[in-house]
């Protein structure tokens, strides 16, 4: 395998997609839902959207499986910032600019290198080697709090209040404009974007893609030409602020994926050479899933994104 293998075929048995292919190809069932999220399942020369869509027998498939790093993540003595470890969990605030876990193009240098130094190896193993520990995570560059776990139960406790959408959480953004009403919700079913697939998107409410996604805001600050806002996610997915954010016209500053720097802020963010999408995981709050006890920690903003919200604010 260099980058990628090709599995080419025909489907033989007709009914649902994902249930189709996998008997068509040999991949788990769960596999093939990962890969056609991931635009990387065509059905007669087209990208493949729905795992739950009807397949007819005979038609052609081709699947991209992407290079697999199937390498165990090795300890790296990586500097963490520490909000409370116990001997079931332990919450870190990550800062912008670290990878969460392993992938390609990212082997080591990340969070999980640091914890497996830090924890010495007593991490989770639910999510395998690669992924020692993580029931949830943040963007690259995006700082702030995030979970982890220690113990194969504490990860079970704690996935369970990740899929009830128990979780408090709280984000502080900084978007382009000043939003009307100055608070609200905003509600969209989010999921892969049909221009591009590396990008989420909100999608009409009546597609069947997607998960519902709710994002409370609230004006906390109004800036010149900007404003800091406040995030509580009612649900969590992918990019769910920026993606949110960017919907209603008011971007995050500094998000090369999903934002368009206003001209009146660009010398701002040039001046300051803030690159990185202006989102900070404030808080987080669950049900401690050892102890049973109710917990809420916080961060403060980091150095870029205060610097920031103060030249905005002149």
């Amino acid at each position: 395998m260099a980058e990628a293998e090709r599995i080419a075929g025909t489907i033989g048995t007709p009914g649902r997609l994902d249930k189709a292919l996998a008997e068509a190809s040999g991949l788990s069932r769960e596999r093939v839902k990962v890969l056609i999220a991931a635009g990387a399942v065509e059905l007669a020369g087209k990208v493949a959207l729905d795992p739950s869509g009807k397949v007819a027998e005979g038609t052609g498939f081709t699947i991209d499986l992407p290079l697999t790093v199937a390498l165990a993540a090795a300890p790296q003595a990586i500097p963490l910032a520490i909000a409370f470890e116990d001997e079931h969990l332990i919450v870190v605030d990550k800062p912008a600019g670290m990878v969460v876990h392993p992938a390609a193009g990212n082997p080591d240098g990340t969070l999980v290198n640091a914890l497996l130094h830090h924890c010495a190896g007593r991490l989770s193993g639910i999510n395998g080697v690669a992924r020692p520990g993580i029931v949830h995570r943040i963007d690259k560059d995006t700082s702030g709090l995030l979970v982890v776990a220690k113990s194969d139960a504490a990860h079970e406790g704690l996935a369970a209040q990740f899929a009830e959408h128990s979780v408090h959480r709280r984000y502080l953004a900084v978007c382009a404009g000043h939003p009307q009403p100055p608070e609200g919700a905003i509600a969209g079913r989010i999921g892969r974007s049909d221009a591009d697939r590396k990008k989420m998107a909100v999608l009409p409410e009546e597609s069947r893609r997607g998960k519902r996604a709710v994002t409370h805001y609230a004006t906390l600050r109004r800036l010149r030409h900007a404003s800091l806002i406040e995030c509580r996610l009612e649900t969590g997915r992918t990019h769910q602020v920026r993606v949110h954010c960017a919907s209603i016209g008011h971007p995050l500053l500094g998000d090369p994926v999903y934002g368009r720097t206003p001209r009146a802020l660009k010398p701002l963010l040039g001046r300051l050479d803030f690159r990185r999408q202006a989102l900070h995981a404030a808080e987080l709050g669950f049900t401690h899933p050892i102890t049973g006890e109710k917990v809420r920690f916080s961060a403060e903003l980091p150095p870029d994104m205060a610097e920031l919200i103060d030249d905005a604010a002149r």
